[in-house]
């Protein structure tokens, strides 16, 4: 049971499949794992749910200008490329996830 709740927690904040797998097999065989086996497990996903959450937290911050903007353009977008400033400094580069742009 614990097992299947670990897997509904971890899909919940959306930890992929299969990575619930491969950590699911990290786990000791031949007896229950250990409230520390449980923390590991949780412990090495931490730093990826912390990224998310701040992407999360700037766009929130952003969504009321955005919504309000209407432009409907990715080159002008104040979440993808603001004022154009953040073009000329990281052309390609999306501000809300630091990653390039898909087909650039």
């Amino acid at each position: 049971m614990r097992r299947l709740a670990f897997i509904r927690a971890a899909q919940r904040v959306g930890v992929p499949l299969a990575d619930i797998r491969a950590a699911l097999h990290t786990l000791p065989e031949g007896r229950t794992p250990t409230a520390a086996d449980w923390a590991r497990l949780s412990q090495a996903w931490r730093d990826e749910l912390n990224a998310r959450i701040a992407m999360l937290e700037r766009l929130r911050d952003d969504l009321d200008g955005c919504i309000a903007c209407r432009c409907l353009s990715l080159d002008t977008c104040t979440l993808y490329n603001p004022g154009d400033r953040y073009a000329r400094s990281h052309p390609g580069e999306n501000r809300l996830t630091g990653k390039a742009r898909p087909g650039r």
